[in-house]
């Protein structure tokens, strides 16, 4: 098992910035990768960008440029920088860990508006 727990949402300004934090515990060893979803509301949920143990990453389009996933050391902590927000980016954001085993494991989730 492995259990996720986000921090650092909030209320930013349009072009303000922001950076998550996703710690994992548990069985960190079988975490082949890690991410970051949003859900705004009356949407699913998207991929933002994701991380592999190898530091493979991959963004959406829609944040390219702007967002940045990156860990400090093999796989904890994740965090996401974002900047230049846009109203769009108004979500709830998710930390998820893939494991080698194929299992998805959730945060519970962090808050993120973007208004003026």
């Amino acid at each position: 098992q492995v259990q996720l727990v986000e921090s650092g949402g909030g209320l930013v300004q349009p072009g303000g910035s922001l950076r998550l934090s996703c710690a994992a515990s548990g069985s960190i060893f079988s975490i082949n990768a890690m991410g970051w979803y949003r859900q705004a509301p009356g949407k699913e949920r998207e991929l933002v960008a994701t991380i592999t143990s190898g530091g493979s990453t991959k963004y959406a389009d829609s944040v390219k440029g702007r967002f940045t996933i990156r860990r400090d050391n093999a796989k904890n902590p994740v965090y996401l920088q974002m900047n230049s927000l846009k109203p769009d980016d108004t979500a709830v954001y998710y930390c998820n860990a893939y494991s080698t085993m194929g299992h998805d494991y959730w945060g519970q989730g962090t808050q993120v508006t973007v208004s003026s």
